[in-house]
């Protein structure tokens, strides 16, 4: 019966149809041959329960804030205070790319909006600094990955919610995490600069320095909002995403000027359409779990791993492999809400922290947003700086192999993940 399933699932994501039919019929299919009983009124209900859950608030209000920072002022003044602080090392505006992703990503949380704000701004320095065509454009698709890492990051809120883990916990963690991946890239873009003989950006004077953050000072606020409420625990995420909403119409509108009234209505209309994509995929998540669990399908991963004498390092190289593949086909959501279900509950049984499992599963999702066919990431960079999407590939891969191995680390190494939760948290 799940041999059925899992065949029209492929079948419909070969023929291009959208991952809510690829998702959807056939969940609806599982229900008519394995539970032709179930009333459709369960079903239903399981539908509406996938989003019935408070957490998932903090989702629309973070897309809302990432469209205002990235049509206003607030993200281009983030990446001039890094240029300011790092844009004199060896590598330049290579390093800036980087850390200015890290820094999109903390008041974002969203991979794509990192890729198209930090497109736009940097990509022409780089090539003018004297980097490749091919490594600039494989460094902006590969550092927007922090976003998924780097707290708010909706990625982690959507692992939180289907696994009941608590997302401040994730949040610290995912921020130990997306340190280890920036500086990975950073060692990297240092050996490229060498290569390629990349010149130096200015050094500013600290007087200067000083005046960049300072006039940086609302921007910098947003970051400060989100992290320092949720890490000193005044405000939970969900209402750190509320704040951050409020304060960005507030900053971006009053005191920036940069978006009018048009402006924030346009903004306001593709944070819609982006939260309602998001909303389908996870009420069709619902009612997959509902069925994963009907199944027992975490109780067969469970036995056949006990039959093959099989523990927690054997199981997650099967999660790692697993989620390479998947990410090379489907959307991050997609792939949480496939494959989370039955795996979380093994990797618990194993005595996997689900802070640690979680850290994994999402670097996982990281690699799939830049690895071809179908990274996200890639046609966003190609959409965005109107390069061929064979072009981005090319020049991506390098940046895959530091992921795998930066994936290995956290794989084997739970201490990465756990350091920063158990610090804050206990």
């Amino acid at each position: 019966m799940i041999v059925i399933v899992v065949i029209l699932a492929l079948v419909l994501l070969g023929l291009g149809f959208e991952m809510l039919l690829v998702l959807g019929v056939p969940a609806l299919a599982w229900k008519e041959l394995a539970h032709g009983t179930l009333p459709d009124a369960a079903v239903v209900q399981k539908i509406v329960g996938g989003i019935d859950h408070s957490t998932l608030l903090a989702i629309p209000f973070f897309i809302f804030a990432a469209h205002l920072m990235g049509s206003g002022q607030i993200a281009r003044q983030l990446v001039g205070v890094v240029k300011a602080l790092i844009g004199h090392t060896r590598g330049g505006i290579g390093h800036v790319v980087v850390g200015g992703s890290m820094a999109f990503g903390s008041v974002s949380g969203s991979a794509p909006a990192t890729v198209a704000a930090m497109g736009r701004m940097v990509y022409p320095e780089m090539r003018a600094a004297g980097w490749s065509d091919r490594t600039s454009l494989g460094l902006l698709v590969a550092s927007a990955e922090t976003a998924l890492l780097i707290p708010p990051s909706i990625t982690l809120i959507v692992y939180g919610w289907i696994t009941g883990t608590s997302i401040s916990r994730l949040f610290a963690g995912g921020l130990a995490v997306g340190l280890v991946l920036g500086l990975a890239f950073a060692a990297y873009v240092s050996w490229q600069a060498r290569k390629q003989g990349v010149t130096r950006g200015p050094r500013l004077g600290w007087g200067a320095r000083g005046r960049a953050i300072w006039d940086a000072k609302w921007a910098l606020g947003m970051p400060v909002i989100i992290l320092g409420g949720i890490y000193s625990g005044t405000i939970t995420p969900t209402e750190a995403a509320a704040v951050s909403v409020v304060y960005a119409i507030l900053v971006e509108t009053l005191v920036f000027r940069a978006l009018d009234l048009r402006g924030l209505v346009k903004v306001t209309e593709d944070s819609a359409i982006n939260t309602a994509i998001i909303f389908v995929l996870l009420a069709i998540g619902g009612l997959i779990s509902f069925f994963v669990t009907l199944a027992q399908i975490p109780a067969g991963i469970i036995a056949m791993l006990e039959a093959a004498n099989a523990g927690p390092v054997m199981f997650l190289i099967a999660v790692n492999v697993c989620f390479f593949i998947a990410g090379m086909f489907i959307d991050p959501n997609s792939t949480l809400l496939v494959l989370v279900p039955p795996l979380y509950p093994v990797a618990m049984s194993l005595g996997i922290d689900p802070v640690h499992f979680g850290m994994v599963v999402t670097l996982n999702v990281c690699i799939g947003m830049i690895t071809p066919p179908f990274g996200l990431d890639i046609f966003v960079a190609s959409s965005t700086l109107e390069k061929p999407v064979s072009d981005i590939i090319r020049g991506v891969w390098p940046f895959v192999l530091v992921n795998i191995l930066v994936l290995l680390i956290i794989t084997y190494v739970p201490g990465v993940s756990l350091l920063v939760p158990n610090l804050i948290f206990g």
